[in-house]
């Protein structure tokens, strides 16, 4: 099922989810991981984050967080736990965040895949995500995608 973060219950979860699916596809160095795991909670508190469990009492296994400006949707982070990819979980919260946005005036969508994270890049194209531009400063690809 998918649900909102409860900060409460979701965090520490969601929290080992960046640190061991996120992180080490990072190519950022160092010093600016630190600084970004310091500023974490104030992350999560603005934008949406949804989340996959089992049930609604559960824990969840993985979670996509995005903003919205404007006509503009932006996924801040998705991560899925090892043990549930595959699974059509990353599609499915990437479906339910895009329609949340649409809902919400939003007409396209935007991410940021780090270089070398073949996967992730394959992931959004499947979803109908194309390469737009790349960041040399954050060394990743911006990909878009029209919401429909």
């Amino acid at each position: 099922m998918i649900r909102y973060r409860r900060p409460r219950q979701d965090d520490r979860v969601i929290y080992s989810l960046i640190e061991n699916q996120l992180v080490p596809l990072s190519n950022l160095p160092p010093k600016t991981l630190a600084q970004i795991r310091k500023d974490l909670p104030g992350r999560l508190s603005r934008g949406v984050t949804l989340v996959a469990c089992t049930d609604y009492e559960s824990d969840p296994f993985g979670f996509v967080h995005f903003l919205l400006h404007g006509e503009l949707l932006y996924i801040d982070m998705l991560a899925i736990a090892p043990y549930a990819q595959r699974r059509r979980w990353g599609n499915l919260l990437m479906d339910r965040a895009e329609r949340f946005a649409f809902s919400r005036g939003c007409l396209r969508s935007k991410v940021a895949v780090d270089e070398g994270n073949e996967g992730g890049i394959a992931f959004y194209r499947k979803l109908g995500y194309a390469v737009a531009r790349y960041s040399p400063q954050s060394l990743s690809y911006e990909m878009e995608k029209r919401l429909i």
